[in-house]
């Protein structure tokens, strides 16, 4: 996993961290969306975010999305139901993230139509544990999970 970013509150600017705690039904500690009910984890892709520059003609640093995860390869599963495993906590798709809005004055404009089909998703946090850059990442496609 290449990169980690919280924010403290709705607006707040990301801050890039080595490792955070993230807690079953509640999301990482410290984040903005901790303890809501299905938003606890945004997770987005390194090689995602390198097809966005290309369109954009600009780069899209992570930070500028808003996600709380960046892979550092593969695309992200977007299909409800996924799962995957960073570190030692379970996560859960519950939706396709949306490019946010705010990129277009904190990237440029057109931003978040480049990002389009590549916002990464909205995890839920099945198991507790912690999250640090270069842990290892392990997908479970949705169709393995729902059997």
């Amino acid at each position: 996993m290449a990169a980690l970013h919280v924010a403290p509150e709705r607006k707040a600017p990301m801050v890039a961290v080595d490792a955070v705690a993230a807690e079953a039904g509640r999301g990482i500690v410290g984040d903005r969306y901790f303890g809501t009910r299905h938003r606890h984890v945004s997770v987005q892709s390194a090689e995602e975010l390198a097809e966005a520059a290309a369109v954009l003609g600009a780069p899209v640093p992570a930070s500028s999305t808003r996600r709380n995860v960046t892979l550092d390869h593969g695309r992200v599963p977007t299909t409800p139901g996924a799962r995957l495993v960073i570190g030692d906590v379970g996560l859960e798709v519950v939706r396709r993230a949306a490019p946010c809005r705010v990129m277009e004055t904190s990237v440029g404009p057109g931003a978040a139509r480049a990002m389009h089909d590549r916002g990464g998703a909205i995890c839920r946090v099945l198991t507790s544990g912690t999250i640090a850059v270069g842990d290892p990442v392990v997908v479970e496609d949705a169709a393995v999970a729902a059997s």
